[in-house]
């Protein structure tokens, strides 16, 4: 399984320990992955996905799923939220 979240796609960084002598190794650090059930109101169905505490929080700012991924562009999702985006897109059009 990636440690990539589904959501923004903020997946592992790499960097250096740096120790008092000054000496540097490779390391890597990931994001903090929660398994997590959103709800989608638009849909009518709950979606289980693995999101970084980041994007959970900027879910929960902007008032939800479905408000988030209106508002984000799709060069900042994640796969799994791109396929959510798309299928809120052919909701609204039969709506419409």
């Amino acid at each position: 399984m990636a440690r990539v979240c589904e959501l923004t796609g903020k997946g592992r960084q790499v960097g250096n320990n740096v120790s008092h002598a000054n000496n540097k190794t490779k390391r890597t650090f990931l994001p903090n992955l929660q398994n997590v059930t959103l709800i989608s109101d638009e849909l009518g169905k709950s979606v289980k996905l693995r999101v970084s505490t980041h994007g959970l929080r900027s879910v929960e700012h902007v008032g939800g799923l479905d408000n988030w991924l209106t508002k984000t562009s799709e060069e900042k999702l994640g796969t799994e939220a791109r396929k959510l985006k798309r299928e809120l897109a052919k909701k609204a059009k039969a709506a419409a």
